[in-house]
């Protein structure tokens, strides 16, 4: 008789190799044919409602890993707040307008993106919008992503570009928006104003010179020291090119300034930078002949180094003594601080710098001349006429274009902004940030300072691609026209033509009848053609999504996007709603860190370390690109390599590993039929059932504080070592000798059968295609089966009360410490070829104190949990053959170990002197043949 075939030996369908990348394409299309969402939404209609606002990512290129990453988080969340008992549905959205889009037409235009009518440019700009969309929606449902994604929002739908121009005018209307000539950051290359969002810094080499502005007059009535023509004020600047539209030289009130006598001149710089100064210039020779305070110098003048006039001596408090001179080079047209303060002394907003980067009239000499090319030939004037004091390189951080990656200029062109004053939108949007749940915390400082500084909204772009700035202004004196019956015109037209209405009708199809300017009662009036910032477009997705969608509602449970979002899409959002009402758009905020390489370093193509989502699937299946966000602390950097997938390609076949073991141990076993009760099991299977209720404690934790890398860790150590290490390795000789329908196994698969369907929902957030799959196979589920018998539609596992107290814990806790030690003695033996099997050993034990009476207390279970044959106490005098095993861990416990007497049972591999004694069974030992006659066989 082949004894084997007595055993019940694991059986199971769910088989080890995975194949994700070939699987999840199938899955993928059988939740889509079954319509998975919509029965999902429509099962969970009565419960409370938790809304996750999706950030629109931008229509253009294929997703890269940040954006999957992104889009796996919330599905996660998603998944786990419908499993813990919300409604919570998913919009997905995208961001259709904008200089990106265009700036990629016109490569594909070339030369007719001069001649090509606006209207044609906007469809051009709206096909190509539309076929990255659908691109990505492809890439995002093949991360598993569960969505509306038949029903998208877009910021190119037409209702939604009705509804920026809405919002737009509720500003308009109600005096926040303001035309001012003032600097703003501007894009040569792509010829438009950008908003502080659309800027990045990056590491630039820049010219670093020290330039002398001569003063014009008299000044030895402050100071004898500074009588003569030779006095200069010496300015530090790494933009030469803005010195053409200097009108001032800027002083600290409170700084102390000093005459340094160098070189048969005087020079005025601030006390305490003298010496760096002079170190900087090349000048050892030199002293320093009387100081001063600054405001002596307020509103005399000095001579421009090149241009024909003056430039006005000013106090401004924003000069420091961290770099330069304490003499702060002011052009009003050129810089935020400069502007306020050409304001407060009342000098011109000078910018002789047209919109490509060419010097206009203005310049002087210098018309026609590139910014910033020009720099070499301004020092090299300024060097031949003595101005020039020195001259070297700085590489420091600067601003560049978000698009074309070049360096950008401040430049004061006619602009149209949102102020952040008027109607007292900074103080409202300041105390809203208060009032959000900030994750993690750092966030709220972060964005409250981002907008505590900020300066006003600039809305206008100079570009066709975008929903336009719906003013009409009169045309004889400028005055906007805010009138109601003026923006219900413009939301009726573009509600059925979206916001290509603005250029396919002339202004008169939108005016009131009998309309007259308010100021001169002129009847002219003309449409402004510059188009909106898209962080507006963005910025009110609240309104057009979250209070127009019948799922949504608004404020929104959470926004959760990256961390450059403080003064991105949050930003926006916060300002847009508090703007018009009174509230953030949000109750939370959550944000992650940039995706990096294994080293910490920024992705890049010419570096070569980007990793590709699409290579990742490939290779992996999305499934593994799921768990390794699960993985990262999101609070920092996410770092990615080939090394750390292949990690967690590791970890989760060894969950799966885990899951297929319960599977193939659950065969037979009918949970209606064979279950048996906690009161009649062992105690190894209630601490095994405890355990797994702090897991469900702490991952349901986890799920509502985010922490996903928390349950990604307690996922790994519960399978891994808890369940497959411990619990799972004793049970196997239960499971496989003991009776098919003996109570005993029936108990252990009662077990395994609640562990694994409870560990199954709490992991179906993350590994969505492997619990689906080992759950139907759980459940005997088919293919052709309904989806709503599905895993989707449960929720998480409800606490259970396990008669498995503290004190019962603590003996486990203690059991498992010895047991341990007695493995490493079988090791220590299976390594000195002492053993094969640990159950060819025989252990002879010898404690102390408390452990020994533990031990006697313990030693049947003792014996069980360490897989042996034999175990009897180790005494003074007995033989040293075999190993011996003293353990570090716990005091005066020694362990020996030998062979096992006995001949080895063919059924259960014990070694054991009752082999042979049933006359029928001479291969097998009592208990097996025990077994074996009560199953009749």
């Amino acid at each position: 008789m082949d004894y084997r075939d007595t055993l019940n030996l694991p059986q199971t369908g769910f088989k080890m190799k995975a194949n994700l990348a070939q699987k999840e394409p199938m899955v993928l299309k059988q939740w889509d044919k079954a319509d998975l969402y919509k029965k999902i939404q429509e099962k969970s209609a009565e419960k409370p409602l938790y809304v996750l606002h999706d950030g629109p990512p931008y229509a253009n290129g294929n997703i890269h890993l940040g954006t999957a990453f992104n889009k796996i988080l919330k599905d996660i969340i998603l998944r786990s707040k419908r499993m813990a008992g919300f409604n919570a549905p998913y919009i997905p959205g995208w961001d259709c307008h904008g200089l990106p889009i265009e700036h990629n037409v016109d490569k594909e235009l070339g030369e007719k993106k001069r001649t090509i009518p606006t209207l044609s440019k906007r469809a051009a700009c709206r096909k190509y919008a539309n076929k990255w969309i659908k691109i990505q929606k492809e890439q995002f449902k093949r991360l598993g992503v569960l969505g509306d994604w038949d029903n998208p929002y877009l910021t190119i739908n037409y209702g939604y570009e009705a509804t920026i121009a809405r919002e737009f005018n509720k500003f308009l209307l109600s005096g926040s928006v303001v035309k001012n000539r003032k600097p703003v950051y501007w894009c040569s290359t792509c010829t438009t104003a950008l908003a502080e969002a659309e800027v990045e810094y990056h590491d630039h080499s820049s010219p670093s010179i020290y330039v002398k502005f001569r003063t014009d007059g008299d000044f030895s009535d402050i100071d004898p020291a500074l009588a003569g023509d030779d006095v200069s004020f010496i300015i530090w600047t790494t933009t030469p090119w803005t010195l053409p539209a200097n009108l001032a030289v800027a002083l600290h009130p409170e700084f102390t300034y000093a005459a340094v006598k160098t070189g048969g001149e005087t020079w005025i710089i601030a006390q305490d930078l003298v010496e760096k100064v002079m170190a900087e210039t090349g000048r050892t020779d030199y002293e320093v002949a009387a100081t001063f305070g600054a405001k002596k110098f307020e509103k005399r003048k000095c001579l421009h180094p090149f241009m024909q006039r003056q430039s006005l001596l000013v106090l401004a408090d924003y000069v420091t003594a961290d770099a330069g001179t304490g003499c702060v080079h002011t052009a009003p047209g050129h810089g935020a601080d400069d502007y306020q303060t050409g304001l407060r002394y009342g000098l011109d907003i000078l910018s002789p710098v047209d919109g490509e980067g060419m010097y206009t009239a203005e310049a002087g000499k210098y018309a026609g001349e590139k910014v910033p090319e020009v720099n070499k030939k301004i020092n090299r004037d300024m060097d031949e006429s003595g101005a020039l004091v020195s001259e070297s390189a700085i590489n420091h951080s600067y601003p560049h274009c978000w698009r074309c990656k070049k360096p950008v200029m401040y430049r004061a062109t006619p602009q149209w902004f949102i102020s952040m004053q008027n109607n007292g939108l900074r103080e409202k949007a300041l105390a809203e940030i208060k009032n959000v749940t900030w994750t993690p915390g750092w966030g709220m400082q972060r964005i409250y300072s981002m907008v505590e500084s900020r300066p006003d909204w600039c809305l206008s772009r100079q570009r066709s691609w975008g929903v336009p700035l719906t003013v009409v202004s009169c045309k004889d004196c400028g005055e906007v026209v805010r009138d109601q019956a003026l923006v219900d015109r413009i939301d009726e037209l573009f509600n059925k033509e979206g916001a290509d209405a603005w250029y396919s009708h002339g202004v008169e199809d939108f005016l009131p009848e009998n309309l007259s300017c308010s100021s001169c009662g002129g009847t002219n009036f003309v449409q402004e053609q510059d188009i909106l910032d898209v962080w507006f477009d963005s910025g009110v997705s609240h309104a057009a999504v979250c209070e127009v969608r019948e799922e949504l509602d608004s404020p929104a449970d959470l926004y959760l996007e990256g961390s450059d979002q403080h003064r991105g899409w949050f930003q926006s959002s916060l300002l847009a709603s508090t703007g018009t009402r009174e509230r953030a758009p949000f109750n939370g905020v959550l944000t992650h860190g940039y995706v990096v390489d294994g080293q910490g370093k920024k992705m890049s193509k010419s570096v070569g370390n980007v990793v590709v989502p699409s290579e990742v699937i490939e290779k992996y299946g999305a499934e593994i690109l799921r768990l390794w966000v699960a993985s990262e602390d999101y609070r920092d950097d996410i770092k990615v390599s080939d090394e750390i997938l292949k990690q967690v390609s590791d970890s989760y076949r060894k969950i799966r590993n885990t899951i297929r073991y319960f599977l193939g141990n659950l065969h037979d076993f009918d949970p209606q039929k064979h279950r048996v009760e906690t009161s009649r099991m062992p105690e190894l299977d209630l601490w095994a059932l405890a355990k797994f209720e702090q897991l469900r404690h702490k991952v349901s934790d986890a799920y509502g504080k985010y922490e996903f890398h928390a349950i990604y860790q307690a996922l790994n150590y519960f399978c891994g070592t808890t369940m497959s290490s411990f619990y799972l390795d004793i049970l196997k000789d239960r499971l496989y000798t003991s009776g098919t329908d003996s109570e005993p196994r029936r108990a252990a698969q009662t077990v395994l059968f609640d562990i694994l369907d409870g560990l199954l929902l709490l992991m179906s957030p993350i590994l969505c295609f492997t619990s689906a799959e080992a759950f139907d196979s759980l459940y005997g589920r088919k293919d052709q089966d309904s989806l709503e018998e599905s895993i989707f539609f449960r929720d998480f596992p409800s606490p259970k009360d396990i008669d498995c107290d503290d004190a019962m814990m603590a003996k486990w806790e203690k059991l498992i410490k010895v047991r341990s030690e007695i493995t490493k003695a079988l090791e220590i033996a299976r390594k000195e070829k002492v053993i094969g099997h640990s159950l060819e050993a025989r252990v002879l034990l010898r404690a102390e104190g408390e452990l020994e009476r533990f031990v006697k207390q313990e030693w049947r279970t003792v014996k069980e949990i360490s897989i042996i044959s034999e175990m009897e106490e180790l005494g003074e005098q007995q033989s040293q053959d075999g190993i011996r095993y003293e353990s570090v861990e716990l005091e005066g416990f020694v362990i020996q170990v030998k062979g096992a007497s006995g001949e080895k049972c063919s059924r259960c591999w014990t070694r054991s002197e009752t082999v042979g004694r049933i006359d029928a069974h001479p291969e097998i030992c009592d208990r097996c043949g025990s077994v074996i006659a009560e199953m009749g066989l």
